[in-house]
């Protein structure tokens, strides 16, 4: 019997043989440098990441750019089936990667695929057009990008976005498909109008986000974003602040919206978020520099809320971040104020836990193992100083990007 640990040279890195292509002509199935590599692969293939069993192996993944209508294929020198004699089996891959598309929504045969190429030029975006975006190139060019707004739910618009939302499981971490039977999903999609080689336009797909609308008594919603994918041949041009702009101005000219809310954001998400509301709240009155020195007061809450939808807890990080954009930090005098308030807001939670200690041990209950979890105050000061660090820094990067 064959021992498998004689073919770990056949175990292989996913992220180093899988390689994805969007696909606007047939000339592109051959030009490599339309070729992007997965962000991960653990959602695949296992927490290692690896496949099993090939010599010189090569997985493509290739979408038709607009429908996205997906092809799978395998290439490979030998596998361990062979070498062993048949004693040892490789992975299957297109079966393991087919697990997670939906059903019969792929191409094995790249003749069939191609076919469907021919349609192309007859795809159009889904839903309503609510925003556009021109990207002009250092070289003069334009490129031109539409968003759209849908929220209908036809049987061509469900398939496609099936196809669409594979692209999480290869980017975005800890990522899972949503449920397109639940009514109060929202969808926002981004294309770009391009044109063919016969000089006529077509779209290609670029990225999305989806937005559940949540009740709000007595008859109003409260939009959450929830998943944003832009996909990475568009990535590093501008793409994600146009999507969420458009989100906000979709939902803000709406009365009955409270406000507009992000599940579980990422660092860079939670960045992109406090770029686009700060921008916003710069224009506001009681954000203007002479009122955000005085500090944080309810007209902020106030007028933010009513005008861009923000929710409290986004207000205070977007004075935060607009009082350090007006603070002088070589002025002891201004910046010494502010690394206070933020420290207090960031102890807020660790002075709760004290207090309730306390009141704990009022009424002669017992708080040993409670206060053994605490950090020390020395401990606590420590640890302090270093959140705050981490938010001025991060604070920092969104101001740079602001005077840009």
């Amino acid at each position: 019997m064959a021992q498998i640990e004689k073919y770990q040279d056949l175990v292989i890195d996913a992220l180093e043989v899988v390689d994805f292509k969007l696909i606007r002509d047939k000339a592109d199935i051959n030009n490599d440098a339309l070729t992007f590599h997965p962000a991960m692969a653990h959602q695949i293939f296992g927490e290692t990441e690896t496949i099993f069993g090939y010599q010189d192996l090569h997985v493509r993944v290739m979408y038709t750019a607009g429908p996205l209508h997906i092809y799978l294929g395998v290439d490979y020198g030998k596998r361990v089936n062979e070498i062993s004699g048949g004693e040892i089996k490789a992975d299957d891959v297109v079966s393991t990667i087919a697990q997670s598309l939906p059903d019969g929504c792929y191409f094995i045969n790249l003749d069939e695929f191609l076919k469907t190429l021919d349609k192309a030029d007859k795809f159009q975006p889904f839903g309503e057009k609510i925003s556009e975006y021109k990207r002009v190139s250092d070289d003069g060019s334009e490129r031109l990008f539409e968003i759209y707004q849908c929220d209908y739910k036809s049987l061509s618009f469900l398939k496609f976005f099936a196809r669409l939302q594979t692209f999480i499981l290869w980017f975005v971490d800890a990522a899972s498909y949503i449920d397109t039977d639940d009514p109060q999903w929202c969808y926002f999609l981004c294309y770009e109008k391009y044109k063919n080689n016969d000089g006529q336009y077509q779209y290609a797909t670029a990225g999305y986000t989806t937005v559940y609308e949540y009740y709000a008594y007595p008859q109003n919603k409260r939009p959450r974003i929830s998943q944003m994918l832009i996909l990475p041949p568009f990535q590093k041009l501008g793409l994600a602040t146009q999507l969420v702009e458009s989100i906000y101005k979709f939902y803000q000219s709406q009365k009955n919206v409270v406000d507009i809310t992000v599940e579980d954001p990422s660092e860079e998400f939670q960045r992109l978020r406090n770029f686009v509301d700060a921008r916003s709240c710069m224009e506001l009155k009681s954000f203007a520099r002479g009122e955000i020195v005085k500090g944080f007061n309810k007209e902020m809450v106030r007028e933010a809320r009513e005008a861009l939808k923000l929710n409290p807890r986004q207000v205070r990080k977007v004075y935060e971040l607009l009082r350090l954009f007006y603070t002088n930090v070589k002025d002891e005098k201004e910046y010494r104020p502010y690394r206070l308030e933020v420290k207090k807001r960031l102890n807020a939670v660790y002075y709760k836990q004290l207090k309730d200690l306390k009141k704990m041990e009022r009424f002669k209950m017992d708080t040993e193992m409670l206060r053994a979890r605490l950090p020390t105050i020395q401990q606590r000061m420590e640890q302090l100083q270093e959140e705050y660090r981490v938010v001025e820094q991060d604070y920092q990067s969104t101001i740079a990007k602001l005077r840009a």
